[in-house]
Order: C-alpha cells, then sequence, then structure tokens
C-alpha cells in the first residue's frame, strides 16, 4: 500500500484563538501539510470528523465549550473514526490532565509554545500509526507472536493493541490489571507482555515480579508502558525487576518498533 505523506494529510485543527490557528496552520503548512481544516470548538471538531473525516486531528486542550479530551474520547469511542490519530497542543503541565489524554490514547503532545523539531517529530509519529508496515524478524513470524496486553484502561488497550496490530501482530489477549493477567497467564502460553504500570489490585511491578520469578514465565520479556518519565529514579527501581524494557505513553510506533527488534530477536 501506498505511505501517506504529510502532504496528503487531512488535518482538523481545533484551537480556540483565531491567532493561535493562523500560527499553527502557518507551521503545519511549512511541514508540507496543504489540507487543515481550523474550528474553534468542540461541537464544530466533532461535526467536521463526522461529515468529512481526517487524517489527524490536532487540537487545544481548552475550548469555550468543552476540552480536547472530549474530542479525543469522541474519536476513540466510534467504530468508524477510532484510527484517526489524535495531538494534543497545550500550555498545560499538570501531571493530572495529561494523563487523561496519555490514558485515552493521544498519538502525541506538542507543548505551547513548540519549536519545528517538536512540531516534526509529532506528526512523524502521527504518520507512522497511519502508515502501519509489518514487522519483519528472523526468528519469528510476526503473526505467530503471542502477546498479553495489561492495561485499565479500554482506551490505552485499543490504542496498544492498534499499535501492535500495525506492526503485524495479530495474536493479542488483553487483560484489565495484574491480577487478571495472572490468570490470562496460566491459561495461555505468550511470547511477549506489554504491561502498564499503575493499575489497580495488581499493578504492572507487581505483575513483573511475579512474571520473572515464576519457572514457567521467567523466559517472557517484559515491557512496561508507563506516562512517569522512563528515566526517573521510581522507573530505574521499576526496571529492575526485571522489565526488560520502558516506553512512555503516548506509545510510539518508531520506538515500539525498535524494542520489539530488539527483545524478539534475542
Amino acid at each position: 500500500m501506498q505511505k501517506v505523506l504529510l502532504a496528503d494529510l487531512s488535518i482538523i485543527l481545533v484551537e480556540p484563538s483565531d491567532t493561535q490557528r493562523k500560527i499553527i496552520s502557518a507551521l503545519l503548512h511549512k511541514e508540507d501539510v496543504k489540507n487543515v481544516n481550523a474550528v474553534s470548538n468542540v461541537k464544530e471538531a466533532i461535526e467536521a470528523i463526522n461529515k468529512q473525516g481526517a487524517d489527524l486531528v490536532v487540537s487545544s486542550m481548552y475550548m469555550e465549550d468543552g476540552t480536547g479530551l472530549d474530542i479525543l474520547t469522541s474519536i476513540k469511542n466510534s467504530p468508524e473514526h477510532c484510527a484517526i490519530p489524535f495531538m494534543l497542543v497545550s500550555s498545560e503541565s499538570r501531571a493530572e490532565k495529561l494523563e487523561e489524554f496519555k490514558q485515552a490514547g493521544v498519538a502525541a503532545m506538542l507543548p505551547k509554545p513548540f519549536s519545528t523539531e517538536n512540531l516534526s517529530r509529532a506528526l512523524k509519529a502521527s504518520l507512522d500509526l497511519i502508515n502501519t508496515e509489518e514487522l519483519d524478524l528472523n526468528l519469528f513470524d510476526v503473526r505467530q507472536v503471542r502477546v498479553l496486553l495489561v492495561d485499565d484502561s479500554k482506551l490505552a488497550r485499543n490504542h496498544i493493541k492498534r499499535v501492535l496490530q500495525g506492526l503485524g501482530i495479530a495474536q493479542i489477549i488483553e487483560a484489565e490489571n495484574g491480577a487478571m493477567a495472572l490468570t490470562k497467564l496460566k491459561e495461555n502460553t505468550f511470547d511477549l507482555v506489554v504491561t502498564d504500570y499503575n493499575m489497580p489490585e495488581m499493578d504492572g511491578r507487581e505483575l513483573s515480579e511475579f512474571i520473572r520469578f515464576n519457572t514457567e514465565t521467567s523466559h517472557i520479556p517484559i515491557i512496561m508502558v508507563t506516562s512517569e518519565s522512563v528515566n526517573s529514579l521510581h522507573m530505574a527501581n521499576i526496571q529492575q525487576t526485571g522489565v526488560n524494557a520502558l516506553c512512555d505513553k503516548p506509545f510510539e510506533v518508531e520506538q515500539v518498533k525498535m524494542l520489539l527488534m530488539s527483545l524478539l530477536e534475542e
């Protein structure tokens, strides 16, 4: 299938400020994005998505009639539009507010103000979600790789699953938390576990420790997905439990591809 280029993208830009709409539109045009439909609020955005669709939605966080999360949730809950990547552009720095977007499956997050380098990376991450390409492994047929995906957020699971499926992984079993994952591990054989860190009942650390210290599962590679900085001391301590790799949310295709090649080709 022919790859989608930046010049091919149809973008819906959601920004309440007329000045900011013009600035962001101009920066997108500099990146060779030619088709930008700018709207100012949640209602107009959802109407535009339902009427004409989009390849990518680029949205501010706060509008007069709601937030970008309302738009993102509407997209992810729509069978017709759930594959549309969503890019957040915001000056919001509160972790709990950004966490909501990460859990809902945002493709990229841009701080305001942002540099052209930030924008280029975010656009590339979004394009990677659109241009799916099957992973070529030497030791595995990627379609036969069996993955256990563990996350308490259904929207986050859907996003991660879509990334994995885009790389050719078809055999994915889901669990809502570590306790449910233990049952799945007893009932099935897996080649890889992808788990969130923060979960109720049993978190990612406890699940990883069980997997690593159980003789029947100790060989399974573990990727832990986290909203926290993977370079933090806390996450460094988590890695001591036997986690093979830490991966940031948003769950980016290129990073995941490199991790899978490294873990499954060892």
